[in-house]
């Protein structure tokens, strides 16, 4: 079945969470918390909300990427092909993340001290779907939700009980420090696990899209629908999905935030459905969007990944700029590694957090626009790439 060039609700959906990651990025560098703020027992409603609907952002992007190589092969390209375009962007996503991303986040060559974030876990997703590509469809998406419904069955196993062996467990499943050295390290937030699960999902979701439009929407509202219900369900009565269930606090408003406080790191399977659920669900209702709000969004939605190495820089040296008004200097935890404790006064309240951020975002959509243009005239093949 014909497909048009690029899917308007998927573009959309990934230019909302772009804008999502780019609040999440800003709160790191300026807010004022000095605690986690999705931690019930001492949050605000305003800081956990401003954290918690980031969480939306890794999982639309592993999904939808997912579903691009699904549909990249109603564009002509053969599997052969997009199995080699998989595992070269693979590999170039996972050298980003220790070259341009790491610098953007750090302002410094000191490789000491660096982590393997979200492009390390993308890039090694898609080289495990460079493989699975080869196998029917059905089997991709088995051995995927296998992962995804399954790996919290090992959330007791520590990796110190592998042995020699600990640190694979640490790459697939258990966040945590690897020490490379005396003096030398990298800490693994994006354990492998089920983030490749979750690109595997996304490619046999691919498929969902070529469906009549009608169906396609009645399809994605149910999907979505039985998402969200399914994890409102199991985090009801704590039986199973994250590994850290929902308690009563104080107030009830904790108790509620405490309840759709789920596991990112490694995601769990409440994590999961309570994002791609509902994301999941908002597809029919983007495809229909219009405006000049939708088209920016369709815009930064159609170059996220020259949109990210843009972004985290732009935002660090924003940081210094603020450094230097405060202070009359740029503090060490802006540049030096390892990290260092940040001041005891250094941040600022929402406010800040939310005006930078609509500043990146106005500041970075004229190149974006005309970044999109250029993808859109030329089919240069290092375009891809970006």
């Amino acid at each position: 079945m014909a497909i048009p060039e690029r899917v308007r609700s998927l573009d959309v959906l990934r230019g909302v969470v772009i804008v999502l990651m780019v609040i999440d990025h800003v709160r790191y560098f300026f807010s004022i918390a000095r605690f986690d703020p999705t931690d019930p027992t001492q949050t605000t409603a305003a800081l956990f909300f401003t954290r918690w609907v980031t969480h939306f952002c890794a999982p639309v992007f592993m999904l939808l990427a997912g579903a691009g190589a699904w549909l990249s092969l109603g564009r002509g390209r053969t599997r052969g092909e997009m199995s080699r375009f998989l595992l070269t962007r693979g590999l170039w996503l996972i050298l980003l993340e220790v070259t341009v991303a790491r610098f953007g986040w750090q302002f410094n060559l000191d490789y000491g001290f660096t982590s393997a974030l979200v492009f390390w876990a993308l890039g090694w997703s898609m080289i495990a779907l460079a493989a699975m590509v080869w196998l029917p469809v059905p089997w991709i998406a088995a051995l995927s939700l296998l992962m995804i419904l399954g790996h919290n069955l090992f959330d007791g196993v520590e990796a110190g009980t592998w042995g020699s062996l600990g640190w694979l467990w640490t790459v697939l499943h258990q966040p945590g420090f690897l020490a490379l050295g005396p003096n030398a390290g990298v800490f693994m937030l994006y354990s492998l696990v089920p983030w490749i699960g979750v690109m595997g999902v996304g490619y046999a979701f691919g498929g969902l899209v070529q469906l009549p439009a009608e169906r396609r929407d009645r399809t994605f509202l149910l999907l979505g629908g039985a998402l969200t219900l399914a994890f409102l369900v199991l985090r009801l009565g704590n039986w199973y999905g994250d590994p850290s269930p929902w308690t009563t606090q104080a107030a009830w408003w904790r108790t509620a935030l405490s309840y759709l406080n789920t596991t990112k790191y490694p995601a769990s399977l409440l994590f999961l459905l309570m994002t791609l659920g509902p994301a999941i669900a908002a597809l029919p209702a983007l495809e229909r969007a219009r405006g000049r709000l939708a088209d920016a969004l369709l815009t930064f939605g159609r170059v996220p990944l020259f949109f990210w190495l843009l972004h985290v820089p732009l935002i660090h040296l924003v940081a210094l700029g603020f450094s230097l008004l405060h202070y009359g200097e740029v503090i060490p935890w802006l540049y030096r590694n390892p990290p260092t404790p940040r001041p005891d006064d250094y941040g600022y309240g929402l406010g800040v957090v939310y005006a930078v951020t609509i500043a990146v975002v106005i500041g970075l959509y004229p190149v974006c626009r005309w970044f999109a243009g250029v993808k859109r005239r030329r089919n240069d093949s290092w375009l891809s790439y970006l």
